[in-house]
């Protein structure tokens, strides 16, 4: 029978992987045309590239001052939000997907870690645990993901 802590994180994955209430990363992503990652509706405030690239930057930050004793804060909005509605290339797009997949694993094995203290203060925070964090990075994430999902039915992309 597995314990309390090993159900925890078990749980913590499933919602880290999604695809129980919403839609998982790659059921958003892999097919997503490319040429429509820069448009958007005349009532939508960001295409699909710059919420998936606000997700990538936003879930390293997170990332790196989970795991960093030498974090150093960014500045928002700047440095959460890229500077263009579309990508510079093809090439970004995939490397920006492959950077989100890198950073969500790494997640992964913190959480599948049975040496990762959940529940400790994370020291170098103002109160934050990995646990508080671990929940900010799927709540965000499927928040964004949502808006892509949308985005995709405003331009007629989704095929979910």
């Amino acid at each position: 029978m597995p314990t309390e802590d090993r159900l925890l994180r078990d749980h913590l994955l499933e919602l880290l992987r999604g695809g129980s209430a919403h839609a998982d990363f790659d059921t958003v992503l892999t097919d997503f045309p490319l040429e429509l990652a820069g448009k958007k509706p005349a009532t939508t405030p960001h295409s699909a590239w710059q919420l998936l690239e606000h997700l990538r930057l936003a879930l390293h930050d997170i990332l790196d001052f989970s795991i960093n004793p030498k974090y150093v804060e960014l500045t928002f909005p700047d440095d959460y939000w890229p500077q263009t509605e579309a990508p510079p290339s093809a090439a970004a797009w995939r490397q920006c997907i492959a950077a989100v997949k890198a950073d969500m694993q790494e997640f992964e094995k913190l959480v599948n870690d049975s040496n990762s203290n959940l529940y400790a203060k994370i020291p170098w925070g103002s109160g934050q645990t990995l646990l508080r964090e671990v929940l900010l990075v799927a709540d965000h994430n499927s928040y964004h993901l949502g808006q892509i999902v949308f985005l995709q039915k405003q331009l007629g992309a989704w095929k979910g």
